[in-house]
């Protein structure tokens, strides 16, 4: 398990450092595969309710038809469908796209945790559900798979891209190195993972600073990037993960193969996930 970092940055205070690039221009070397996946919706069961934080619950399923789910890369994610008791007769239910946590095909089993942010329909069924209650899924639809072999992984994102940063940090392999920061607004909002990855986490409290792109940028232009090959992952506000990939392509010169980059949530959008992408 790494060590615990906690970084206090308050807006105004930013480092300097030449920009850094991996030198490499064999981009083929790590492969990243593209998987589609069959979907079709199943029906969860509520079995346990964890409170992670004061603002992430960690919500276990049960579900009887779980044989084939597939989610083979740490940031997949499903559709997850809840009710609405005010909906029209044949109206679709409000969806929301989750990332699965952990999961157990034979056991039928999956874990998803909830971000408490701003008021919605996940966050309200989230803040009422009792053990018990039942959810539909689907999906996931496909797969980008990024292949364990990068010399180094810098993962960068807010609160709602934790469970796919703490699954990707917990399936490294023993020794990798790879380094995380997340913004959340408290201390008391910071995780912990298992994993046998050489991992250093970095926690940026907002301290009411409301950019997140700046208070990312600060503190990643004091981070020197390690030698050898690697990979960034960022996922965040959309508009926040647009500029921090540019930051890390024009500033960082890393190399546009080995960045992936989503927005997990769209200010004034409900539902929205982008793919940030040239």
């Amino acid at each position: 398990m790494g060590r615990l970092d906690l970084i206090r940055h308050r807006l105004g205070i930013a480092g300097t450092q030449q920009p850094q690039s991996t030198g490499n221009d064999k981009l083929d070397r790590h492969p990243i595969t593209r998987l589609r996946h069959e979907t079709r919706r199943r029906r969860l069961t509520v079995a346990s309710i964890e409170q992670l934080t004061p603002r992430m619950l960690r919500f276990g399923f049960t579900c009887p038809d779980f044989g084939d789910f597939v989610s083979a890369s740490p940031d997949d994610h499903v559709k997850l469908f809840f009710p609405d008791p005010n909906a029209a007769e044949g109206a679709k239910p409000p969806m929301r796209d989750f990332t699965p946590r952990t999961f157990d095909v034979a056991a039928g089993t999956i874990e998803i945790d909830f971000a408490l942010h701003e008021a919605g329909p996940a966050t309200s069924w989230a803040a009422a559900a009792r053990g018990g209650d039942l959810l539909e899924i689907g999906g996931p639809r496909g797969s980008v798979v990024v292949a364990d072999d990068f010399d180094w992984y810098l993962l960068i994102g807010d609160e709602t891209a934790l469970p796919a940063i703490g699954r990707r940090v917990e399936q490294l392999r023993a020794g990798a190195r790879v380094a995380t920061f997340v913004t959340v607004d408290h201390d008391d909002e910071a995780q912990s993972f298992d994993t046998p990855a050489d991992w250093v986490p970095n926690w940026i409290i907002r301290d009411g600073a409301t950019d997140d792109a700046v208070l990312l940028r600060a503190v990643l232009d004091q981070h020197e990037l390690p030698a050898g090959d690697g990979f960034v992952w960022i996922a965040a506000e959309a508009s926040v993960a647009r500029e921090v990939r540019s930051y890390m392509l024009d500033v960082r010169n890393h190399p546009r193969a080995w960045i992936k980059a989503a927005g997990y949530w769209k200010r004034g959008e409900a539902d929205a996930h982008e793919k940030i992408e040239d």
